[in-house]
């Protein structure tokens, strides 16, 4: 085996070197982060995605760091509301690095410092609302929080975009009693609505009530006014004839209601009062002073009515 010379070893170990300082010179930066620089431990410059130069053996990489948007998850805690009712919460925070030398020097860890400052946050938001105010207000709760944790973070260069409330979870006694007090809520809205739809029924049943007894008098008022008529005209035809007339009248009214009494097909009895006989004797009495002279001669003398009489009969 022939032996290396020295010349060749130099040779080498100079190769060697050159390949190592071309490799700690060039730096190749992914899409979406930035590095900084450090030379000697101090901050010097950033390196941006893509190919990059440093002087080897001098500078070096100090932090890594990602520039797109960044979705923490903040751990669940427990907190107390001011009702001294106990919730369980986590969240979401969604941040960008806007300013990667503070994000890199400003702050040590900045995950952890986000998620401490997130936590303490949630809880002194929530601390100040009740129970109630707690699960009907998220809006206002992610609001909050993110108009304190982008001002808090602000010196570090980072943008605070989003803050979400993921969970509010009270225990399960706690449930339990939302969900009895909810029955109960519901219970009561029942019994109103059923308690409003009779009131309005019965409301409904007057007014019908009322318009049907006004309908009605207002029926029978023209009804008597009708009768009021045909009584007066009636008077003034009979002017002249007297009470004679009037018989007539009454007389003839009996006669029809009698008539539409034994026309009935219903009844197999028919009762004549010991009267009627006495009535027909007007009627014809009535008919014939009516006629007068010029029904030829004097009016006869009405039938005279049997001293008693018995009920005719129709089988």
């Amino acid at each position: 085996m022939p032996e290396i010379s020295l010349a060749t070893v130099v040779l080498l170990a100079i190769v060697a070197l050159a390949v190592v300082t071309v490799a700690q010179g060039i730096r190749t930066v992914p899409q979406g982060e930035v590095w900084s620089v450090e030379r000697f431990g101090a901050f010097t410059r950033l390196l941006q995605p893509g190919l990059n130069l440093i002087i080897p053996f001098v500078d070096r990489i100090g932090r890594r760091l990602n520039v797109q948007e960044v979705v923490l998850d903040i751990p669940e805690q427990a907190v107390i509301t001011r009702d001294n009712a106990t919730v369980a919460t986590d969240g979401i925070v969604y941040y960008r690095v806007m300013d990667p030398a503070k994000a890199a020097y400003a702050v040590q860890d900045l995950t952890q410092a986000l998620t401490s400052l997130a936590m303490t946050n949630i809880r002194s938001v929530v601390g100040e609302l009740d129970l109630d105010a707690t699960l009907s207000g998220r809006d206002r709760i992610n609001t909050t929080l993110l108009t304190v944790l982008d001002g808090a973070t602000e010196p570090w260069g980072v943008k605070v975009s989003r803050v979400e409330i993921r969970k509010i979870e009270p225990p399960d006694n706690l449930i339990r009693a939302m969900n009895l007090q909810m029955t109960a809520e519901r219970e009561r809205r029942a019994a109103v609505a059923r308690a409003e739809g009779e009131k309005q029924a019965l409301v409904l049943a007057a007014e019908g009530r009322r318009d049907a007894a006004m309908r009605d008098a207002e029926a029978r008022e023209r009804l008597a006014e009708a009768e009021a008529n045909a009584t007066r005209m009636v008077a003034e035809a009979a002017q002249g004839a007297g009470a004679d007339a009037l018989r007539y009248f009454v007389a003839e009214k009996y006669v029809k209601a009698f008539e539409a009494l034994a026309a009935n097909p219903s009844s197999r009895l028919v009762v004549v009062p010991m009267e009627s006989a006495g009535i027909a004797g007007g009627v014809v009495q009535a008919l014939e002073l009516l006629r007068g002279p010029s029904g030829g001669g004097a009016p006869s003398a009405p039938p005279s009515a049997p001293a008693g009489g018995s009920p005719w009969t129709r089988g």
